[in-house]
């Protein structure tokens, strides 16, 4: 049995969705087409893609180790398809943690489609460990971090400078002189972005390397939710600065000085083995420029 160009594209829509039934629909094939062709292609190649847990499918290693050469197959015929266009179209997946995603990526997704009306971007929003799982499994093409992380199948570029900011309600008592030291640190509760975020992974070092254990009252997803939280007096929260620079703008929020060293820097990853399609490669190419870093 011969391996099309079809059936790759069904082995990588079903890594990247999670479920046949999603590529099969993506690709219009039917349920029953899409099962045989996946299974062809297993046959064609000589070990399975996926093995079957449940009612889920999960790549296998050999199916890993397969994706990031079918993803370059995928690219390579995209640019074939842009090659003979004058204008840049076409789909542009990207993953980004929740800082990156909310108060910079707009602006620049903004002025890209402006000179780019053809792109239609596909966004996901979630946590630096997401990010990568997504980057990983190849639902993106492009990421965006805000911690530290190290992978062997992915890239990652150092990108933007940022620094996360310590901030308390306007009443509580640390606010009249705007700055905690290492034994008040310990004597606060904390509202903090749960674990696998790159903001937490940060501000968890910052206070290891001070010796500093601090009390966590509680853990939250949502920046929304964290600035909130320490409005009503439920602790001290530490985000970015961008995050909360509206707020300590009006007199929401006061931000507390501290011996803490919370720079942090933003990163680019993308998957070491892809070749990328010229849409991808622009927008690359665009945010490095677009860096104050540069």
């Amino acid at each position: 049995m011969s391996i099309s160009i079809k059936k790759l594209q069904l082995f990588e829509a079903t890594a990247r969705l999670g479920k046949l039934s999603k590529a099969a629909n993506e690709l219009a094939l039917s349920q029953s087409a899409a099962s045989q062709a996946l299974k062809e292609l297993e046959q064609s190649l000589g070990y399975p893609l996926f093995e079957r847990v449940g009612r889920n499918l999960v790549i296998t290693e050999n199916g890993l180790k397969s994706l990031p050469k079918v993803r370059q197959i995928a690219d390579l015929l995209a640019s074939l398809q842009l090659a003979n266009l004058n204008t840049m179209s076409g789909i542009l997946r990207i993953v980004a943690s929740a800082t990156i995603a909310t108060y910079l990526l707009p602006k620049l997704i903004a002025k890209f489609i402006k000179s780019y009306p053809e792109v239609v971007p596909e966004i996901h929003i979630g946590n630096t460990q997401m990010v990568i799982d997504h980057l990983d499994k190849g639902k993106a093409s492009i990421g965006l971090i805000e911690g530290p992380a190290l992978h062997k199948h992915l890239k990652i570029i150092p990108w933007q400078d940022d620094k996360l900011q310590i901030f308390c309600q306007p009443n509580h008592p640390l606010a009249k002189n705007s700055t905690i030291n290492l034994e008040q640190l310990q004597q606060q509760s904390w509202v903090l972005r749960e674990h696998g975020s790159g903001t937490r992974a940060i501000f968890d070092a910052a206070t290891e390397q001070r010796g500093v254990q601090i009390n966590l009252a509680m853990e939250l997803s949502r920046q929304s939710a964290i600035k909130e939280s320490v409005k009503v007096g439920l602790g001290l929260g530490c985000l970015s600065q961008l995050s909360i620079a509206e707020e300590l703008k009006n007199g929401g929020l006061v931000a507390l000085k501290s011996p803490l060293d919370l720079s942090r820097r933003f990163s680019l990853v993308t998957h070491k083995d892809s070749h990328h399609n010229l849409l991808t490669q622009k927008f690359i190419d665009y945010l490095i420029t677009a860096s104050p870093n540069k």
